[in-house]
Formats: C-alpha cells, structure tokens, sequence
C-alpha cells in the first residue's frame, strides 16, 4: 500500500499543472519513426519542468511535459523510456529537456564555442550527431537513427 501512495503521488505531481516563467513561441521540427511534426509550437518552462505544446494547422496537436518523467498524450514514463520509444535507447535521460532549452548534451563533449552559442560532434558506436545552438536556431541532427529537430525563432 505504502509503495503505491508513492507511485500515485509521483505520477501525480508529474504530469500536474505547472506555473511557468518562461513562454516561447517557436517553429518547431520533430523528425523520428514516431513523431513527426513541423510547425508552430509554445515551449514553457521553469526550473524542474518543461511543456511544449505543439500545433498544427492554428490547433492544438500534441503536448509533452516534462518533469521527472515525460508525459504525452499516452501517459507518462520515464525519460529512458521515452527515449527508447520516440528517439533513441542510446540517449542520456536528460536529452530532449537539454535541447529544447538549448543547453550542452553529453555533459558538453566536444562542445566549440561560437560568438552566439556552441557547436557540439558526436560520433559514437550508436550516434551520430550535429547538435548547433545559437540566437536564432536550436538544431540537433543524428545521422545514425534519423533524427531531426530544429527549434527556431518565428519572424
């Protein structure tokens, strides 16, 4: 019983509604075997969690929150979870949260600063990726498990 009241409470809290700080309105291109979109998006955020609510068309399409877990419209899971399902079982935990707020993936390996932001290559058994963060563009490319998402600015 006691075991339960725990996971209640933690999937309660993580997927509950949030007060956010921050609000964007970007162009937002997801590229994987299980999503696939492109078009205009909100992201949200605080300090511990993150909602991107995605549009298609001028309507609500789809909306991630992501807090200890990430939750879609199938429920919640973990992060490894989430990674194994939508992009890559090779991903650390903390990817999608770290690119969409455009910060160093991989704890910053191989990280080229640039006047505007950061360049980051990463080539490993399983990953191949082009990750560019600057003011105008978030871009993330893995060449090896054809993922793609671009964050940008909307003129």
């Amino acid at each position: 019983m006691k075991y339960f009241l725990v996971i209640f409470i933690l999937l309660f809290t993580a997927c509950s509604i949030k007060n956010y700080k921050h609000t964007s309105t970007k162009i937002v291109t997801i590229k994987s075997e299980k999503l696939k979109f492109s078009d205009v998006g909100y992201i949200r955020h605080t300090d511990d969690a993150i909602e991107l609510e995605l549009f298609f068309a001028g309507r609500a399409y789809k909306k991630i929150h992501i807090n200890t877990l990430i939750c879609v419209d199938n429920g919640c899971m973990s992060k490894s979870s989430f990674n194994e399902e939508y992009l890559s079982k090779y991903y650390p935990t903390s990817i999608l949260q770290n690119i969409i707020l455009g910060k160093k993936i991989y704890d910053g390996v191989n990280s080229i600063k640039q006047s505007d932001g950061f360049i980051q290559q990463i080539k490993r058994l399983h990953v191949n990726i082009k990750y560019r963060v600057n003011s105008k563009e978030i871009y993330f490319k893995d060449v090896y498990n054809h993922i793609l998402i671009k964050i940008k600015e909307v003129n």
